[in-house]
């Protein structure tokens, strides 16, 4: 039941705030013009992925040994659903980042508001993801 729990807190934590990252930080950041969304793309994107990175892993984990404890194949579903977001950040979206993040990038050019366009609809899979495994980990807690 302690697996369980965290693994749903980890996903609904992780779901959540990449929700709230595609549906109000981003959109207010590109309001201001691209200038100032990729100044302060830097600073969000590394406290985001202090938060976001071990909350994947832990709910990977967790929703891993549910599973491996008894619970449903949905446990694991879950877990691998969410562990997903690691690979696909480092292989989909850490180029978009790393050339954000680019001390020659034009901050004000429209090559910048592109990537932060692509950066917005690539982190919109890692939302789905979040949210998908909290889904999953709360439709097991309560189709008991």
């Amino acid at each position: 039941m302690i697996l369980q729990a965290l693994a749903t807190i980890a996903a609904g934590i992780f779901g959540g705030a990449a929700l709230y990252i595609n549906l109000a930080e981003h959109p207010a950041r590109m309001e201001c013009g691209p200038r100032l969304a990729a100044t302060v793309f830097g600073p969000s994107y590394r406290r985001a992925a202090a938060m976001q990175a071990p909350l994947a892993i832990i709910g990977l984990i967790a929703g891993v040994g549910a599973w491996l404890a008894g619970g449903e194949t949905w446990w694991l579903a879950g877990g691998l659903a969410l562990g997903a977001v690691v690979p696909f950040t480092l292989l989909a979206i850490m180029p978009t980042n790393r050339r954000l993040l680019a001390s020659d990038v034009n901050r004000d050019s429209a090559e910048a508001a592109a990537l932060l366009q692509k950066w917005a609809r690539l982190h919109a899979v890692r939302t789905v993801l979040g949210l998908g495994a909290f889904g999953m980990f709360v439709w097991c807690l309560t189709a008991r």
